[in-house]
């Protein structure tokens, strides 16, 4: 499979660390001028400055995805810059503590909601306003296994994550016949910065998590960013709608 995106304008949020970072490295890779965007300014600009290290030509923006207006102001620099964008990876996500639905605060539900399905949303808006002008383009909005399954203790974390499948599907079958292309990639448990950080609260859970993965290990931010550009390739071309799970066999179960 030709993977290239030389001549292309990638656009990835929450790209400073974890999937995003090495969705973001791999576009970079393959060709691609790389619009990196994240909400913490330090780790972007240490994520930028080493792609452009490595002889990638980047641009590195800080955008909170909650913020509508900031996601306009992302995409418009991302075009006057660059002239276009022609495929985007929005990544970026919060996850919040493991707690019953009952008990979950206003503030941590709207606070996951704003993020993970709304910022979602606005990207997509107007990813989807730019690339209808150009008349192509494809998008992979990030889902999780917690958008096709439940899970005890997550369940305002997985309603905004079955939004991004739902809001995903139906934009595909809308921009399908514009050039436009919409997926949706479900990773299961990724070894990123995110899952250690919730796995240090409760010590004795990997040993319960990794028993539930039929491949018998985490997967890797690099194996994500794999199905993520192969979504957005032309090797992809008749791949519409779909909720591609990145999970170690975990559904399959």
């Amino acid at each position: 499979m030709n993977l290239s995106f030389a001549n292309k304008v990638a656009l990835v949020t929450g790209a400073a660390m974890g999937m995003g970072f090495a969705a973001a490295r791999k576009f970079a890779e393959a060709g691609a001028t790389v619009v990196l965007a994240d909400r913490d300014a330090e780790a972007l600009q240490l994520a930028t400055e080493e792609l452009e290290g490595a002889g990638h030509k980047v641009l590195g923006i800080c955008c909170d995805v909650s913020d509508e207006t900031q996601v306009a102001a992302m995409i418009l620099q991302t075009v006057d810059v660059f002239g276009r964008l022609d495929v985007a990876f929005n990544n970026a996500g919060i996850q919040i503590a493991h707690t019953d639905a009952a008990d979950v605060s206003k503030e941590d539900y709207e606070r996951v909601m704003a993020v993970n399905l709304n910022g979602v949303w606005h990207c997509m808006q107007h990813q989807l306003r730019q690339m209808q002008q150009q008349g192509c383009g494809a998008i992979v909005n990030c889902s999780s296994l917690g958008g096709l399954v439940g899970n005890p203790g997550f369940a305002a974390y997985h309603a905004a994550k079955h939004g991004v499948i739902g809001m995903t599907q139906t934009a595909a079958l809308e921009y399908a016949s514009r050039g436009i292309r919409l997926n949706t990639v479900c990773p299961g448990v990724i070894d990123t910065p995110m899952v250690s950080k919730l796995l240090a609260d409760y010590p004795d859970a990997m040993d319960a998590i990794i028993k539930k993965q039929p491949i018998g290990r985490l997967g890797g931010a690099e194996e994500v960013a794999a199905a993520v550009l192969f979504l957005c390739s032309d090797a992809a071309s008749f791949i519409v709608g779909v909720a591609l799970p990145v999970d170690g066999g975990y559904t399959a179960i």
